[in-house]
C-alpha cells in the first residue's frame, strides 16, 4: 500500500499550496459538523449553533495542537520543544508554508474549550452541545487520518502483513532511514490506518448508543463515551509509533490516554450513581400517590 498521488494537490508557490492533507481535515470537519447539527435539529435546538461555534473551537484547537506539538519531544529526529525554544519564530511562522507539528490531544482540548465558551457565551447547556459535537469528533478524526497515509506519516515498525505501507526514503525517520536495515521495499504498520478505523468504530458506537439509549442517557454521557473511547485505542496504537513523545515508562499520550479513560469512568458512574440516588422508588411513589387520594 502506497498513497498514489503527491501530497499537494495545487502548488501555488514553493512552500505554498492546497495539501490533500488541509483538504481531508476540512471534510472531516464538515461531515462532523453536518452530524452535530443534525442531532440539534432532532432535539428542536438551532443548528445555527454547530456552525458558530465550529468557528471558536477551529480556532482554540489549532492553538492547542500547535501548543501541545511545541512542547512535546517526539523521537525519531522530529522536532519538539528543544528546537523551538531555540527557535521560538518558528512556532507562529504558518508564512513558511502552514504549521508542521499538531498534536490531537491538544486540538480536542482546545476544541473542548470552545464548544464550552460558545454555548457559554451564547446561554446554552455545555454538555448538551459537546453531547452532539463528540460523535462528529471522532467521524472527523477517522476522515482526517488519511491525510497521514497522503503525507506517508504516522507509521509504525516493519511488518509482513499483507495491508503494510511503503514509505518513501526520504520521508522515513530514524531507525527506519537506515536503508541498509530497511531496504526501499520494507513496509510498515498503517497505524494511521488503525486509528483511523478506532474512530469509525466509536463514531458508529456512540451515534447508536445516542439514537437507541436517549431516554436512559444524562447530558454529557455521549461526550463521556468519546473521552473513554477514544483514547482506549490510541493508548494500543501508540506502542506501534516510532515518533511517539515518550515521558517514562510509557508514551505521554498513553498517559493522558489513561488519565481520560479512568477519569472518564469514574465521572460516568459517579454521575448516574448519584442520578439513581435522587430518583423517588418505586414504593416511595406508590404512598405518595395513596397519600394523594386519600387527601
Amino acid at each position: 500500500m502506497k498513497p498514489p498521488f503527491d501530497p499537494i494537490l495545487i502548488s501555488i508557490a514553493p512552500g505554498y499550496g492546497i495539501h490533500w492533507y488541509g483538504i481531508l481535515i476540512v471534510t472531516g470537519v464538515i461531515l462532523g459538523a453536518l452530524y452535530a447539527a443534525r442531532r440539534a435539529r432532532q432535539d428542536s435546538e438551532n443548528p445555527d449553533h454547530v456552525w458558530n461555534g465550529l468557528i471558536v473551537a477551529i480556532i482554540l484547537a489549532i492553538i492547542g495542537a500547535r501548543l501541545y506539538h511545541v512542547f512535546s519531544e517526539p523521537t525519531g529526529g522530529l522536532v519538539g520543544w528543544s528546537y523551538y525554544r531555540q527557535h521560538p519564530i518558528e512556532i507562529v511562522a504558518f508564512w513558511r508554508g502552514g504549521f508542521r507539528g499538531l498534536g490531537i490531544y491538544g486540538a480536542i482540548a482546545g476544541g473542548v474549550l470552545g464548544v464550552v465558551t460558545y454555548a457559554w457565551r451564547a446561554k446554552l447547556r455545555p454538555l448538551q452541545w459537546l453531547d452532539y459535537g463528540a460523535p462528529g469528533l471522532a467521524l472527523g478524526q477517522a476522515i482526517g487520518r488519511w491525510g497521514n497515509f497522503v503525507n506517508q506519516e504516522l507509521y509504525g515498525p516493519p511488518t509482513d502483513l499483507p495491508w503494510g505501507l511503503i514509505i518513501d526514503t526520504e520521508r522515513r525517520i530514524a531507525p527506519y532511514n537506515d536503508l541498509t536495515t530497511y531496504p526501499p521495499d520494507t513496509l510498515f504498520h498503517p497505524t494511521f490506518l488503525y486509528e483511523s478505523l478506532w474512530c469509525l468504530l466509536v463514531f458508529i458506537t456512540l451515534a447508536l448508543v445516542a439514537r437507541k439509549w436517549k431516554g436512559r442517557l444524562l447530558p454529557g454521557d455521549i461526550f463521556l463515551g468519546y473521552v473513554i473511547g477514544y483514547p482506549l485505542g490510541r493508548f494500543f496504537i501508540e506502542y506501534l509509533r516510532p515518533d511517539a513523545w515518550i515521558l517514562g515508562p510509557l508514551a505521554a499520550a498513553q498517559l493522558f490516554a489513561i488519565l481520560c479513560a479512568v477519569g472518564g469512568v469514574a465521572v460516568l458512574v459517579a454521575r448516574h450513581a448519584r442520578a439513581r440516588s435522587a430518583a423517588p422508588t418505586d414504593d416511595a411513589s406508590e404512598g405518595a400517590a395513596e397519600s394523594d387520594v386519600e387527601c
